[in-house]
């Protein structure tokens, strides 16, 4: 008999159905009808699966509810086994959601003996596995290739010093994993890794959310709030698309990077703070100095050392050893370690351009072994994204097609990352994921 199950799903009929069919099985079954409280429960009575329903507001059936939820699960408890739970049995959020880290996928109504047997093999299957991801286990792959065998040795030298970093490259590079790297080797490993992302950050937030606020300070203000810089003190500050910073908003960050005091909004005191600053963007920040659009001394504040991560297109040796690391960690999880990658996929790999980068590969990687059948991963396995065509818009007759285009380009060009997508768009992530299921995308 296993130790504990996690229910979340907001019908009590099913969680009181659920409760009695899994006593049986399980030693303890909690169950939660919102997932307010998820994470905390999880803490709390350390489960051996998560069975998450996918939607939880009235009304609402896109499954998105359920998805973010499973993203929170699996970026703080990654052995954590999570069944997805939905009264619609659509294949692409099945698919969504295993892309997202979920080891399975159940639809209501359900059989009993299937949902026992899903729910036991995808279990953890030692004990005392939950944890959330060590600080000093390396999540960053290094190739042997040249250009990145000169950056890891860059990173080495200049891991241990407090110097500001400047990481740029295109989306889907690996910015993020490279300034957690940095973090990890550095002597404040021990200490918070703090991320914002700016190009989320609305500029009405952009005070409370990187300097906090006092009680009252504006209507919604109901208690004290650290924000971002504070929470990193003793550690690491990393500044996402920092490219995307309004001119207001650099200068005040730049008073809190050179004076290394922070002031909450509806404060006059200045809190010490000592935090390693790693900035990241996509743009080139140097011709936007030259253009007016990002201050000059904010650029040399962030940009004591700076480290390009080079495309994959520019680095094609790497494309199969990273095509092979990615099956290794797929083929594991989705239950089929003995995959191999055909000689027809590889080729079929190697003359991708891959604009979407290593983050491209890896959803394709992860997308052919689920939809695989035999002992090997085949060129059709492989949906892959082809270049824009030169005569696309001669093509393009209405409106909608020109929309279902621009979204294509734009998820291809984003490396599948749907936030960016929705960010680069100008929409909401519900909005976007409407018009996808508008278009068949």
């Amino acid at each position: 008999m296993l130790n504990t199950i996690l229910i979340v799903d907001d019908n009590r009929n099913v969680l009181a159905a659920l409760k009695l069919l899994l006593d049986r099985e399980f030693r303890q079954v909690v169950a939660l009808p919102s997932p307010n409280t998820l994470l905390r429960q999880i803490e709390q009575c350390r489960p051996d699966v998560v069975l998450l329903d996918m939607n939880f507001s009235a009304g609402l059936n896109t499954g998105n509810e359920g998805l973010f939820w499973l993203r929170e699960i699996k970026r703080l408890y990654p052995q954590l086994p999570v069944v997805l739970f939905t009264a619609y049995a659509d294949i692409e959020l099945a698919v969504a959601g295993m892309k997202e880290g979920a080891s399975d996928f159940v639809v209501k109504p359900w059989d009993n003996d299937r949902l026992i047997a899903t729910l036991i093999r995808t279990c953890t299957p030692e004990k005392g596995t939950l944890k959330r991801k060590s600080q000093n286990e390396s999540a960053l792959f290094w190739s042997d290739s040249p250009a990145m065998r000169e950056l890891r040795l860059m990173v080495e030298k200049i891991a241990p010093t407090d110097a500001a970093i400047l990481i740029t490259g295109e989306n889907g590079t690996g910015k993020t994993l490279l300034a957690k790297e940095i973090h990890r080797l550095s002597a404040r490993t021990d200490k918070p890794f703090m991320t914002v992302d700016l190009g989320a950050l609305t500029e009405t937030l952009f005070e409370s959310e990187l300097f906090g606020h006092m009680k009252g300070a504006f209507t919604d203000a109901k208690s004290d709030r650290a924000g971002k810089i504070e929470e990193a003190a003793g550690g690491t500050l990393f500044l996402d698309e920092i490219g995307n910073l309004a001119f207001p908003q650099q200068a005040k960050l730049l008073t809190v990077i050179q004076q290394r005091t922070v002031s909450r909004v509806g404060s006059n005191k200045a809190v010490p703070v000592d935090f390693r600053l790693i900035s990241a963007t996509n743009q080139k920040l140097d011709e936007k100095v030259l253009r007016g659009e990002f201050r000059e001394d904010l650029y040399y504040r962030i940009n004591t050392i700076h480290l390009e991560i080079p495309p994959l297109r520019e680095r094609r040796e790497d494309i199969l050893p990273f095509a092979e690391r990615f099956l290794t960690v797929f083929a594991e999880k989705y239950h089929k370690p003995t995959l191999k990658l055909s000689p027809d996929a590889a080729r079929k790999l190697m003359g991708h351009p891959w604009y979407g980068n290593i983050r491209e590969l890896e959803h394709a990687v992860e997308h052919a072994v689920i939809v695989s059948d035999g002992p090997e991963l085949q060129a059709r396995d492989f949906k892959l994204t082809p270049p824009m065509a030169k005569d696309n818009a001669q093509k393009i007759t209405t409106l909608e097609e020109m929309e279902a285009e621009l979204i294509r380009k734009c998820i291809a060009k984003c490396g599948s990352n749907l936030t960016t997508v929705a960010a680069t768009l100008g929409i909401t992530r519900q909005t976007l994921y409407n018009k996808m299921k508008k278009y068949g995308i």
